[in-house]
């Protein structure tokens, strides 16, 4: 069953019981054989950060990967987020920039919308290794919505390559370990 009655309602859970359901998420679902599983968390060090943290104790987590994008006060957060990581002894894998410009559809140039390299900087700074950059491309987005496979779609695309290497710079980041 769902948690929801509707498809526009909210479920709004505060504190043990919102924690105890992303335990259980966690720990009491059968994930199979995986080579990566990968949460997604907002921006920010709250309970909810910590719940996953401590529920991944019990198996070997290989670390964080810390997405920002390049504008200084989106950054600042993200210094939080690395400060967090270090204090629950989470690995940092690495940092990628995303929209770190606008694909152009026709020619595949990447333009910059925001200031440019802010996380890698950021990565420099904290000596983080740098996994690369994903700009904004509207055929992206459109794949995500229809549950579409971008990366074959648009293999050749400059952003499935940003992708690609940001991947690959992950799975050279792990085997070195």
């Amino acid at each position: 069953g769902s948690l929801l009655s509707g498809a526009d309602n909210a479920v709004v859970w505060r504190g043990p019981r919102k924690n105890e359901l992303i335990k259980r998420f966690l720990k009491d679902t059968f994930w199979g054989r995986l080579d990566f599983l990968v949460f997604d968390t907002p921006p920010g060090t709250s309970d909810e950060h910590l719940t996953v943290v401590k529920a991944l104790r019990s198996v070997q987590l290989d670390g964080a990967v810390i997405i920002a994008t390049p504008q200084q006060l989106a950054l600042e957060t993200v210094r939080k987020e690395i400060s967090f990581c270090r204090k629950m002894s989470v690995p940092i894998l690495g940092v990628v920039e995303n929209m770190s410009g606008f694909a152009c559809p026709c020619c595949q140039e990447v333009w910059p919308l925001f200031s440019e390299g802010g996380a890698e900087q950021l990565a420099k700074d904290y000596g983080i290794p740098f996994l690369g950059r994903v700009p904004l491309d509207q055929r992206l987005v459109q794949s995500c919505e229809q549950g579409a496979d971008f990366l074959s779609d648009f293999a050749s695309s400059s952003t499935s390559q940003s992708i690609k290497h940001v991947v690959d710079s992950l799975i050279s980041t792990l085997e070195s370990r």
